[in-house]
Protein backbone atom coordinates (compact mmCIF):
# COMPACT_ATOMS: atom_id res chain seq x y z
CA UNK A 1 0.00 0.00 0.00
CA UNK A 2 1.26 3.45 -0.85
CA UNK A 3 0.02 6.33 1.28
CA UNK A 4 0.22 9.67 -0.52
CA UNK A 5 -1.28 13.03 0.39
CA UNK A 6 -4.04 12.24 -2.10
CA UNK A 7 -4.73 8.91 -0.39
CA UNK A 8 -4.89 10.65 2.99
CA UNK A 9 -7.49 13.06 1.56
CA UNK A 10 -9.47 10.11 0.14
CA UNK A 11 -9.48 8.37 3.52
CA UNK A 12 -10.53 11.62 5.21
CA UNK A 13 -13.45 11.89 2.82
CA UNK A 14 -14.39 8.27 3.50
CA UNK A 15 -14.26 8.81 7.28
CA UNK A 16 -16.42 11.94 6.90
CA UNK A 17 -18.90 9.95 4.79
CA UNK A 18 -19.46 7.53 7.72
CA UNK A 19 -21.31 10.27 9.63
CA UNK A 20 -24.66 8.43 9.52
CA UNK A 21 -23.06 5.35 11.08
CA UNK A 22 -20.53 6.86 13.47
CA UNK A 23 -22.62 9.64 15.05
CA UNK A 24 -25.44 7.29 16.17
CA UNK A 25 -22.84 4.78 17.40
CA UNK A 26 -21.05 7.49 19.42
CA UNK A 27 -24.36 8.59 20.90
CA UNK A 28 -25.27 5.00 21.80
CA UNK A 29 -21.87 4.54 23.45
CA UNK A 30 -22.18 7.80 25.37
CA UNK A 31 -25.69 6.94 26.56
CA UNK A 32 -24.60 3.49 27.73
CA UNK A 33 -21.49 4.80 29.49
CA UNK A 34 -23.45 7.66 31.08
CA UNK A 35 -25.91 5.15 32.50
CA UNK A 36 -23.11 2.82 33.62
CA UNK A 37 -21.23 5.57 35.46
CA UNK A 38 -24.28 7.62 36.55
CA UNK A 39 -23.09 10.78 34.81
CA UNK A 40 -24.52 13.13 32.26
CA UNK A 41 -22.87 13.27 28.84
CA UNK A 42 -23.95 15.22 25.79
CA UNK A 43 -24.70 13.51 22.49
CA UNK A 44 -22.76 14.65 19.42
CA UNK A 45 -24.01 16.11 16.16
CA UNK A 46 -23.02 15.50 12.56
CA UNK A 47 -21.44 18.96 12.50
CA UNK A 48 -19.28 18.15 15.53
CA UNK A 49 -18.20 14.88 13.94
CA UNK A 50 -17.25 16.55 10.66
CA UNK A 51 -15.31 19.26 12.52
CA UNK A 52 -13.43 16.63 14.56
CA UNK A 53 -12.57 14.66 11.40
CA UNK A 54 -11.31 17.83 9.72
CA UNK A 55 -9.22 18.77 12.78
CA UNK A 56 -7.69 15.30 12.94
CA UNK A 57 -6.74 15.21 9.27
CA UNK A 58 -5.31 18.75 9.45
CA UNK A 59 -2.56 17.27 11.66
CA UNK A 60 -0.51 15.64 8.90
CA UNK A 61 1.57 13.39 11.15
CA UNK A 62 -1.52 11.85 12.73
CA UNK A 63 -3.48 11.98 9.46
CA UNK A 64 -1.06 9.75 7.55
CA UNK A 65 -1.16 7.12 10.29
CA UNK A 66 -4.93 7.29 10.68
CA UNK A 67 -5.38 7.07 6.90
CA UNK A 68 -3.15 3.99 6.71
CA UNK A 69 -4.98 2.21 9.54
CA UNK A 70 -8.37 3.11 8.04
CA UNK A 71 -7.28 1.79 4.64
CA UNK A 72 -5.99 -1.45 6.13
CA UNK A 73 -9.12 -2.08 8.20
CA UNK A 74 -11.37 -1.27 5.23
CA UNK A 75 -9.68 -4.00 3.24
CA UNK A 76 -8.71 -6.47 5.97
CA UNK A 77 -10.40 -9.81 5.60
CA UNK A 78 -9.49 -13.22 6.92
CA UNK A 79 -11.19 -16.40 5.79
CA UNK A 80 -13.56 -17.31 8.61
CA UNK A 81 -12.71 -14.05 10.46
CA UNK A 82 -11.76 -15.65 13.78
CA UNK A 83 -8.15 -16.49 12.82
CA UNK A 84 -7.62 -12.78 12.04
CA UNK A 85 -9.28 -11.66 15.25
CA UNK A 86 -6.07 -10.32 16.79
CA UNK A 87 -4.90 -8.10 13.94
CA UNK A 88 -8.22 -6.28 13.51
CA UNK A 89 -8.48 -5.79 17.29
CA UNK A 90 -4.94 -4.41 17.52
CA UNK A 91 -5.46 -2.07 14.58
CA UNK A 92 -8.86 -0.96 15.88
CA UNK A 93 -7.54 -0.23 19.34
CA UNK A 94 -4.55 1.69 17.96
CA UNK A 95 -6.73 3.65 15.56
CA UNK A 96 -9.07 4.70 18.38
CA UNK A 97 -6.08 5.74 20.50
CA UNK A 98 -4.48 7.71 17.66
CA UNK A 99 -7.71 9.58 17.00
CA UNK A 100 -8.20 10.30 20.72
CA UNK A 101 -4.73 11.85 21.02
CA UNK A 102 -2.59 12.20 24.10
CA UNK A 103 -3.19 10.76 27.55
CA UNK A 104 -5.56 10.26 29.26
CA UNK A 105 -7.84 10.40 26.21
CA UNK A 106 -5.59 7.95 24.35
CA UNK A 107 -6.10 5.24 26.97
CA UNK A 108 -9.81 6.00 27.18
CA UNK A 109 -10.03 5.67 23.39
CA UNK A 110 -8.42 2.23 23.59
CA UNK A 111 -10.73 1.11 26.39
CA UNK A 112 -13.80 2.52 24.69
CA UNK A 113 -12.86 0.70 21.49
CA UNK A 114 -13.49 -2.63 23.18
CA UNK A 115 -16.81 -1.36 24.52
CA UNK A 116 -17.79 -0.05 21.07
CA UNK A 117 -16.64 -3.25 19.41
CA UNK A 118 -19.29 -5.30 21.20
CA UNK A 119 -21.89 -2.80 19.95
CA UNK A 120 -20.93 -3.12 16.26
CA UNK A 121 -21.57 -5.96 13.88
CA UNK A 122 -20.57 -6.04 10.24
CA UNK A 123 -22.96 -6.67 7.43
CA UNK A 124 -22.83 -9.85 5.37
CA UNK A 125 -20.09 -9.46 2.80
CA UNK A 126 -18.16 -6.84 4.79
CA UNK A 127 -14.44 -7.29 5.33
CA UNK A 128 -13.57 -8.66 8.78
CA UNK A 129 -12.06 -5.31 9.79
CA UNK A 130 -15.19 -3.27 8.92
CA UNK A 131 -16.92 -3.49 12.29
CA UNK A 132 -13.63 -2.86 14.11
CA UNK A 133 -13.13 0.21 11.93
CA UNK A 134 -16.53 1.63 12.88
CA UNK A 135 -15.89 0.84 16.55
CA UNK A 136 -12.48 2.53 16.39
CA UNK A 137 -13.82 5.67 14.71
CA UNK A 138 -16.64 5.95 17.24
CA UNK A 139 -14.36 5.31 20.23
CA UNK A 140 -11.69 7.76 19.14
CA UNK A 141 -13.96 10.59 18.08
CA UNK A 142 -16.22 10.28 21.11
CA UNK A 143 -13.18 11.08 23.26
CA UNK A 144 -12.25 14.29 21.44
CA UNK A 145 -15.70 15.75 20.93
CA UNK A 146 -16.84 17.74 23.99
CA UNK A 147 -19.67 16.45 26.13
CA UNK A 148 -18.04 14.84 29.15
CA UNK A 149 -18.17 17.12 32.19
CA UNK A 150 -14.76 16.15 33.52
CA UNK A 151 -13.07 17.30 30.31
CA UNK A 152 -14.65 20.76 30.55
CA UNK A 153 -12.89 21.72 33.77
CA UNK A 154 -9.33 22.54 34.75
CA UNK A 155 -7.54 19.64 36.36
CA UNK A 156 -7.11 20.04 40.11
CA UNK A 157 -3.69 18.38 39.68
CA UNK A 158 -2.13 21.05 37.45
CA UNK A 159 1.01 22.50 39.02
CA UNK A 160 2.20 25.92 37.80
CA UNK A 161 5.71 26.13 36.33
CA UNK A 162 8.47 27.03 38.79
CA UNK A 163 8.59 30.77 39.22
CA UNK A 164 4.89 31.17 38.44
CA UNK A 165 3.51 29.79 41.70
CA UNK A 166 1.13 31.94 43.66
CA UNK A 167 2.70 33.38 46.86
Amino acid sequence: MEVTPERVAQERDWVRSRVNVIVPLVNDIRAALAEQFAVSVDPISAEQYHAAVDDLFADGDRAVNVAAMVAILRDLDVDGDYPGFIVDEVLGRELAATIAGKQPLRLLGEATFHYADIMTHGEAGDAAGADDLDAALAAGFQEVIPGWGWTARESPFAVPPIGEEEP
